[in-house]
């Protein structure tokens, strides 16, 4: 049984990186062809962030290791590092002039940020080289927050929605609790999950993007709509310390208050929230695709048969779109600037072998949403795989916060919404997101 799944998003995104410098390429001269290397030897190195035993990291180390396979005269040194670190680790080896010849970077900003330092350089001639049997079949929105001045300069590999409630529909109809479509109702669900020795949410934030990208960003937006926010990010005509702003992180102040988040949810991370959502000791938790596959990995049949997923409650007089998801056009592969002759030859067909046709059908069937046309074979992916299908294709789409905010300003956020974990202020934290916001 195959089914065709047509999966769509109009990118909007920027999450920001500090660099500046470039690798030195052990090869000779520019050459713009795609067709490979022949028996040349070359040097390649490829970093990336499938690091871990979900389907998705696992797929794509495969893809990676075919490729090795098949290229015995491209030596390739391979840096798997685990996601929570790696755009940390790009920052250190970009102010020190060493970025991998090949690496996965996420859309907007930091790939602008890149991009803007002169680290990276176009690769429309892969695409070109291969449009009828590949870039055509990307769908509309693919490269927009990958092309800079017309050029593209990465290889979409996933769709990224950051905010899908996730919910144990047994453990709802065991309470009788709704599934919550207001505010109101999550509130009153968050009481009763509470009166019962539930966790209404699990939340890991111990990397502190989490709260950031999976709660914050569909929730503030509930509150100030995209517009507002954008223009707060470029500084026209808004500002991070408006009273709607504020008013969102009240918001959030409100879940923690009502102990919507178990206890230290700051010292744990990712992994060990979604263990307690799939040893049902929580009702709920927020995420992405990341979730979608490492559930597919990791919980049984039987419980990922009793996932439901939904969006995130609308805010009462919210002026943002009451049922959208935030989400991003996903991560790509870029290729340094200082790459050339064989090497880059070898690097574009290693490119093409992790985000072409074959590529593209492995992740979507590891349980991951794609940017692409793609048929499917429905027996390899999960039921919840199907569900979450549904719902992104049936939302509208709203920005990923630490998509399009600069470094300073995402840092300032995150650390922001750990400190109102911990009892602090949302009017000084608007101020000290508004602080960074300026530099």
């Amino acid at each position: 049984m195959r089914k065709t799944m047509f999966i769509c998003l109009t990118a909007m995104m920027v999450v920001l990186l500090a660099a500046c410098g470039g690798k030195n390429a052990e090869n000779g001269s520019s050459n713009s062809s795609a067709s490979g290397s022949g028996n040349e030897q070359v040097s390649l190195s490829i970093w990336h962030n499938f690091s871990g035993d979900d389907q998705r990291a696992k797929t794509m180390r495969g893809l990676i290791d075919q490729y090795v396979a098949a290229h015995p005269e491209v030596k390739l040194d391979i840096q798997a590092i685990p996601a929570d670190g790696y755009k940390q680790r790009l920052k250190t080896v970009a102010a020190a002039g060493e970025l991998p010849d090949v690496f996965l970077t996420n859309p907007g900003s930091m790939i602008a940020e890149f991009y803007n330092g002169g680290l990276i350089q176009p690769i429309d001639d892969l695409f070109a080289a291969h449009q009828a049997e590949w870039t055509d079949h990307f769908l509309p929105g693919a490269f927009d927050a990958l092309t800079f001045e017309g050029k593209a300069y990465a290889a979409p590999v996933n769709l990224s929605p950051s905010s899908i409630l996730y919910y144990n529909i047994e453990l709802f109809e065991k309470y009788n609790v709704r599934v919550p479509e207001t505010w109101d109702e999550l509130m009153a669900a968050i009481q009763t999950f509470n009166d019962n020795d539930i966790i209404p949410f699990a939340l890991g934030n111990k990397a502190n993007w989490v709260a950031n990208s999976t709660i914050l960003s569909t929730l503030g937006d509930r509150v100030t709509g995209s517009e507002w926010f954008l223009n707060a990010v470029k500084g026209e005509g808004a500002s991070f310390t408006d009273p709607d702003f504020v008013q969102a992180l009240t918001y959030f102040k409100q879940l923690v208050d009502a102990a919507a988040f178990q206890d230290g949810a700051n010292s744990i991370d990712n992994a060990q929230a979604e263990q307690l959502f799939s040893q049902e000791q929580a009702a709920m938790t927020m995420g992405g695709n990341w979730t979608l596959t490492n559930l597919a990995s990791t919980a049984s049949e039987s419980f990922l048969d009793k996932i439901g997923v939904t969006v995130f409650p609308a805010i009462p007089n919210g002026k943002g779109e009451a049922k959208s998801l935030s989400a991003s056009t996903g991560t790509g592969f870029a290729l340094n600037k200082n790459v050339e002759g064989a090497a880059r030859d070898a690097a574009l067909d290693l490119i093409y072998a992790i985000s072409g046709p074959e590529a593209q059908k492995a992740i979507a069937e590891s349980n991951i949403l794609v940017n692409y046309k793609v048929d499917i074979d429905a027996s390899k992916v999960t039921p919840l795989f199907t569900k979450a299908y549904d719902l992104v294709s049936s939302v509208p789409f709203s920005p990923v916060y630490d998509a399009y905010m600069s470094s300073a300003t995402t840092e300032a956020l995150n650390n922001g919404l750990q400190e109102l974990m911990m009892g602090g202020d949302p009017a000084a934290i608007a101020d000290s997101v508004q602080d960074a916001q300026k530099y």
